[in-house]
């Protein structure tokens, strides 16, 4: 594949402990098909003691121990990637009965916290169980839901699941995500909760901060789709972070002790390649996406 694109992505985040804690730390991209991880730098407060491993759905995950007061946390990269769209190269778009599925696959088909599948069912048979399976229901669930459900920004809740988010109306990425997964996975269609950064390739959103971004993807044909409902169009430039059955699984820290998280910022940006560095200034100067042209390094 072409990487013919260059993004800065990264994060800044402050935990102040009352007490020492420690935290699971979610924010390095996953290795994918789809990007290349040119340049990396993470920073994990003062010397503060750390240990990292790869989570049962690939994610790279590090625990720190947190000290009583301020604890900075830094994440910065430089990712290479195509300037085609989502899901342009998968061709294979044929569903899985779950007695073909692979074992690991399984796992997807399931209701979760935030993905109560099982409640759902009677509302999804009603409107998509006479659209042909497969592809053609996953992109009816997606059209559904884009045009139905309000995308409302700082409306998310931590508590609240598939199910509640559909009584609402409303909600953020991450509840667009969560209904899209638990309505395919009535179907028995594998569904998976990712997290990532989605910086505006062709796609400007000018009134929209930067922030980590969430989406779903479905199983199809041995691969995995990209199915993003808050948006409803194939998008260039995804960089995905962590997966997994639900927000419990792709959530960028979780704490345990007393702790809160008191600074947080995200960058997700098109550079040229070669003109910026892992720990340089941010600068939007230097921002190539946010119009409708997408611009794409010389090779």
């Amino acid at each position: 594949m072409l990487f013919d694109v260059t993004v800065r992505v990264g994060c800044s985040l402050v935990y102040e402990a009352s007490e020492p804690a420690m935290l699971l730390l979610n924010v390095q991209p996953c290795a994918s098909r789809n990007h290349a991880v040119v340049f990396e730098a993470l920073t994990l407060g003062d010397d503060l003691v750390a240990d990292q491993f790869i989570d049962s759905h690939g994610n790279r995950v590090c625990r720190v121990s947190l000290r009583p007061g301020r604890n900075l946390f830094r994440h910065d990269a430089i990712v290479s990637l195509s300037s085609r769209p989502d899901n342009h190269d998968l061709t294979d778009r044929r569903p899985y009965d779950p007695g073909s599925l692979p074992p690991e696959v399984l796992r997807y088909t399931l209701p979760s916290r935030y993905c109560d599948s099982d409640k759902l069912v009677d509302f999804a048979w009603a409107h998509f169980g006479q659209v042909p399976h497969g592809w053609p229901r996953v992109q009816a669930i997606s059209q559904w839901l884009h045009d139905n459900i309000e995308y409302r920004y700082m409306s998310g809740r931590s508590d609240l699941s598939a199910w509640d988010v559909l009584q609402r109306g409303y909600g953020v990425c991450r509840d667009f995500a969560h209904l899209a997964i638990a309505l395919n996975r009535t179907f028995n269609l594998p569904a998976r909760y990712v997290t990532g950064h989605l910086p505006d390739i062709g796609f400007p959103v000018p009134d929209s901060p930067m922030d980590f971004h969430a989406y779903a993807e479905v199983y199809l044909g041995g691969n995995w789709f990209t199915t993003d409902a808050r948006f409803h169009v194939p998008r260039i430039g995804r960089i995905r972070v962590s997966c997994g059955q639900d927000a419990v699984d792709g959530a960028f820290s979780t704490i345990f002790g007393g702790a809160n998280l008191t600074y947080f910022e995200v960058w997700a940006y098109q550079v040229a390649r070669g003109t910026v560095g892992v720990g340089d200034p941010l600068d939007l100067t230097r921002r190539l996406d946010n119009q409708w042209t997408v611009r794409t390094d010389p090779v």
